[in-house]
């Protein structure tokens, strides 16, 4: 039995020693501890430097993750932090951020064990983003940025090694996505034209804020041609109307991430992120009779749908719930006629938000298209 097949020997608290001028990134593919790349060794001065980042309380348990139910200490987080080639700078975002996955009503037990493909998406608001040094610009889902990809591959190494979602033992994906590597961007709150995520739904825009969605890849959108609101979002609706992503037949929660150049022909019509979540949720949707095969799936398969969905052939079906099941975001580079669509993995998990430092929106605060009074 490989180690690509043996059971995964969880992290101890206490690295076991190894002989003097052992391969330690040979040594940590035999162990399992590595998600398919090589590891940076975790060595005691790197570990010392990320938990004084975390404040210290080296044996403080920050969550039990799913579905083996490790408990992740902030040791053992400072130690797959390390691993993943996380800087110090990066530790208050990938502890929020497992706050967040380890919500109950993300439930990552589900997100981890599922036959789907789905993965945590994290996206980052707030000040932090800049001093972190995050990519929300120019291949913000790709690669070059080491903030975007060790913070997001720390939180895929937690889910290994401490949650044990090794694929074919207790991660049953089907087929994965690359984002199990890493799935982490940042919103490009400097080139848009409407307020952050995090602005509309209540915090204080000098606040950091994580968000996380279970979440398959990004979907293209392409649109150079129009140069009005509705032009550019009747694209989006068509790409989210499809009859095989998991919201279509599971509802849930979706993301749209409009690029700069999008979202600047939209503000132009004097449309607001309101007015656009609306709109996406109002002309997108499939007939029910396509969506359901013509009833062969018969009333098991879509028992889960809210009830005041018609289940009548010509009826439209919407995508998700509601326009707050659409969660809108501004990313990429500044040049290009592109957004995505990102479709959830339906209604068996809700997305999170939480601040970075762990505080609620402030009190009284009503968002109305993304400005806030208090």
């Amino acid at each position: 039995m490989g180690p690509d097949t043996a059971i995964r020997t969880p992290i101890p608290a206490e690295a076991p020693r190894v002989p003097e001028g052992t391969d330690l990134i040979e040594w940590y593919y035999e162990r399992g501890y590595s998600d398919g790349f090589p590891l940076v060794p975790p060595t005691p001065e790197k570990i010392a430097a990320i938990m004084a980042a975390l404040g210290g309380e080296p044996g403080r348990v920050v969550s039990r993750v799913p579905p083996r139910w490790g408990s992740l200490t902030r040791e053992v987080l400072a130690i797959n932090m390390v691993m993943a080639g996380c800087r110090p700078e990066y530790a208050p975002v990938v502890e929020a951020a497992m706050l967040a996955l380890c919500d109950s009503r993300f439930n990552l037990n589900g997100v981890q064990a599922t036959t789907h493909m789905a993965s945590p998406l994290l996206v980052v608001n707030g000040p932090i983003r800049n001093v972190i040094g995050m990519n929300a610009g120019c291949n913000v889902f790709g690669s070059g940025n080491r903030a975007n990809a060790t913070i997001g591959r720390a939180l895929r190494l937690v889910l290994l090694n401490v949650g044990g979602g090794w694929p074919g033992l207790l991660d049953k994906s089907t087929l994965g996505h690359p984002g199990k590597y890493s799935y982490c961007i940042a919103e490009n709150e400097e080139s848009s034209p409407f307020a952050p995520y995090h602005v509309e739904h209540g915090h204080r825009a000098e606040d950091s804020t994580v968000f996380v969605l279970a979440a398959e890849p990004p979907h293209s959108i392409t649109n150079h041609y129009a140069n009005d609101a509705e032009g550019i979002l009747d694209s989006v609706c068509s790409a989210m109307s499809t009859i095989c992503n998991n919201n279509a037949v599971s509802a849930g929660h979706c993301a749209v991430v409009l690029g700069p150049e999008h979202a600047a022909t939209i503000a132009k019509s004097g449309w607001k992120r309101h007015d656009i979540r609306h709109y996406l949720w109002a002309h997108s949707g499939n007939r029910w009779g396509d969506l359901y095969g013509n009833g062969r799936y018969g009333k098991v398969y879509n028992r889960n749908l809210p009830v005041w969905y018609k289940r009548e052939p010509d009826a439209r079906t919407p995508i998700v719930p509601s326009p707050d099941h659409i969660h809108l975001f501004i990313a990429g580079g500044e040049a290009g006629r592109f957004s995505a669509f990102i479709p959830g993995w339906g209604h068996m998990s809700s997305p999170v938000l939480r601040s970075v430092d762990g505080a609620q929106p402030a009190a009284g605060a009503q968002c109305v298209d993304g400005s806030c009074a208090v």
